[in-house]
């Protein structure tokens, strides 16, 4: 069984497929003019000319050096079969450095977190802009209705919100670039910003100058998640809307910067450029597209989270959630568990903070980390591909970059930014947990031959005088080998209860490296007796096993390679298919296990984080009145160290 690659569609360069992408990639990168100005603005005591070309000039060369070269140019071509994002990175290299799977962790944990406030900022700063008309405006009200709207819509699927959001996108970017250029046409000196000479003097000449890198960073948050979205539209279509885009953004950058330069005193009232850029006719107008490019930045940073999770789902970093699939929109999926949790983390942000200008203090600080993660799992990647003096470069200009990033925004941490490096701490020990919770529990899984069992498999499907279990009986099986299951399984079989069946099936589903593989492979160990069916699913594909299963038997039946008519006579006369039970194995630490500190922390942990999850036979969608959960000790034939003495009665 195999199915065409399910992508989006759109990857091919087109202009509807430019549009669609500026709805999709740029929301969270396109809404940073909103409050990075502003940012840097707060660390300037006394506004001077210098100041603020060496400001620009940081936001201009951060887009080009970080997001340009890094992301556009370079990272985008780190696709797994088109797919994009620091977990799809990591699926390509895992089989040969699977000791990297910590970098991945802390890069995932860090960007989710940092999703959390991604929202709260934009819809915040957007919704601010209503105090210039009336300062009475209760700004956090109105934003937590957004917001609870926003989450609330995700369970019916928003691909009636999606066809417009590329349009609006267009005509924020080029609002964006047209309130600029006339600011600029006021003040065209403004255009020394170009220089990064002014950039390197602020850093190292002016007195906390280094530290304004960490409201220049702002400037470019949304390259990670641009590098995610990568399945969605395709390098192409990314590269050349990153023109438009880039541009419209640096000329709104240099037309705030003209402003300041322009309105000294007025810049330092606590005001946000964004909005005095405006014509007092047109601000109502922006505000509205402010506002609706805010829910578009914050509807992507959803939708990302969820394509996040399910991601690391399928990498064995987060336990088994619920998935919907609430429209037919490719790579929309839908997490309740994590959409209701980042709800409520959003409501929190908002009220703790209740300022865009508390959130930028905040905002920041874990997605340099992400980055940082991905420019180590990137350099990984590239060994073997490129020359090592190029990787070396790589790796040395962007740590270096990063890693500057990085120590400017520690002094967040006490400002706020201990929320995300909290709630990324949460993630990653969640990942850490399950990641090698299930790695120990497979430590201590036995594989054994079937072809070793086929002669007592064949003995008990006739023999009569153990009771009839079921017409199909089928196990669920861990064994990568196609030749092997595990000795739980014959424990099962044969041991714990002798089970009788007409037909012996065992079902190995493999999570492939690249995102879209569909297929399978069939072994027949005893031609409609005992077979193997192994399934080799892309980490991006719906595991929807009971579904796969029975289109299976069809083809395998149309091809007279299996029966599975009932055996009973009187049902099998009238055509009527046989039952089948499906039997699942547990294994289960038990008390006296002897295990060492960490292993005990790690797999106490791993019980807990069970409970979040769902359990395994719904997770691959099997039909749970057919199944059989047994519950068997991960190591059956453990011994206690001393021998108890026997006492002869006297």
């Amino acid at each position: 069984m195999k199915v065409q690659s399910t992508g989006s569609g759109i990857s091919r360069l087109t202009i509807t497929g430019i549009i669609i992408t500026l709805g999709i990639v740029y929301g969270d990168i396109g809404t940073s003019p909103l409050y990075v100005v502003k940012a840097i603005l707060a660390g300037f005591p006394v506004i001077k000319e210098d100041l603020i070309y060496g400001a620009i000039s940081c936001i201009i060369w951060t887009l080009t050096l970080q997001t340009t070269i890094k992301y556009i140019i370079i990272t985008l071509r780190a696709d797994n079969k088109g797919e994009g994002g620091i977990f799809a990175l990591f699926a390509l290299i895992r089989r040969r450095r699977a000791w990297a799977y910590m970098f991945a962790v802390v890069g995932g944990s860090t960007l989710l977190a940092d999703g959390i406030i991604t929202p709260s900022i934009t819809v915040t700063s957007a919704i601010e802009g209503l105090q210039m008309i009336n300062p009475q405006i209760p700004v956090v009200s109105i934003v937590l209705v957004i917001i609870t709207f926003l989450f609330v819509i995700q369970q019916f699927g928003t691909s009636f919100l999606g066809k417009s959001f590329g349009p609006i996108m267009f005509l924020w970017f080029f609002m964006l670039g047209g309130l600029g250029a006339i600011q600029i046409a006021h003040f065209p000196k403004i255009f020394h910003a170009f220089n990064p000479v002014y950039a390197y003097n602020l850093l190292v000449n002016h007195p906390g100058g280094f530290l304004i890198l960490g409201a220049v960073f702002l400037a470019t948050t949304g390259a990670e998640a641009l590098y995610s979205d990568l399945g969605h539209c395709g390098i192409k279509n990314i590269r050349a809307s990153w023109v438009y885009v880039k541009s419209c953004l640096i000329l709104n950058y240099l037309g705030q910067g003209a402003w300041i330069l322009t309105h000294p005193v007025e810049a330092k009232m606590d005001i946000n450029p964004f909005y005095t850029i405006m014509p007092g006719w047109f601000l109502i107008t922006g505000i509205i597209l402010a506002t609706a490019a805010a829910v578009i930045a914050s509807q992507a940073l959803i939708s990302g989270s969820f394509t996040l999770i399910s991601e690391a789902i399928s990498l064995n970093f987060w336990p088994k959630l619920k998935i919907s699939y609430p429209t037919d929109v490719k790579g929309q999926v839908y997490i309740p568990k994590i959409n209701w949790f980042l709800l409520i983390a959003c409501i929190f942000v908002v009220f703790y903070f209740r300022e865009s200008s508390n959130m930028e203090a905040a905002y920041g600080l874990s997605i340099t980390i992400t980055m940082l993660m991905t420019t180590i799992l990137l350099s990984i990647y590239l060994l073997h591909r490129v020359s090592v003096p190029l990787i070396v470069l790589f790796s040395s200009v962007f740590l270096f970059i990063e890693t500057s990033f990085l120590f400017a925004n520690l002094n967040k941490f006490e400002h706020g930014g201990w929320v995300t490096i909290l709630m990324a701490g949460i993630f990653s020990v969640i990942m850490y947990t399950w990641y090698n919770g299930r790695k120990l529990k497979n430590s201590y899984m036995v594989f054994v031959k079937i072809i070793d069992y086929l002669d007592i498999l064949k003995s008990l499907s006739i023999d009569e005088s153990v009771p009839k279990y079921a017409t199909n009986l089928v196990y669920i099986t861990k064994a990568n080998k196609r030749t092997e299951i595990e000795s739980k399984i014959i424990f099962s079989l044969i041991n714990k209860q002798p089970k009788r069946a007409d037909v012996y099936w065992f079902l190995h589903v493999d999570i492939m490296d690249s995102p879209d593989t569909f297929e399978y492979e069939v072994t027949h160990f005893i031609p409609g007796k005992v077979m193997k069916v192994d399934f080799r699913l892309g980490f991006k594909v719906e595991p929807l096993i009971n579904q796969y299963f029975r289109q299976i038997q069809e083809d395998l039946v149309e091809n007279g390679e299996v029966d599975i008519l009932s055996r009973y006579e009187s049902l099998r006369n009238h055509h009527i298919n046989g039952d089948f039970q499906f039997v699942l194995i547990d294994r289960v630490a038990t008390y006296d296990h002897e295990f060492t500190l960490h292993q005990k922390i790690v797999m106490n942990l791993y019980n807990i984080f069970k409970r979040i999850g769902i359990p395994e036979e719904k997770s691959l969608n099997l039909d749970t009145s057919n199944v059989l959960v047994e519950k068997v000790p991960l190591l059956a034939d453990q011994r206690a160290k001393n021998k108890i003495r026997r006492v002869l009665l006297s």
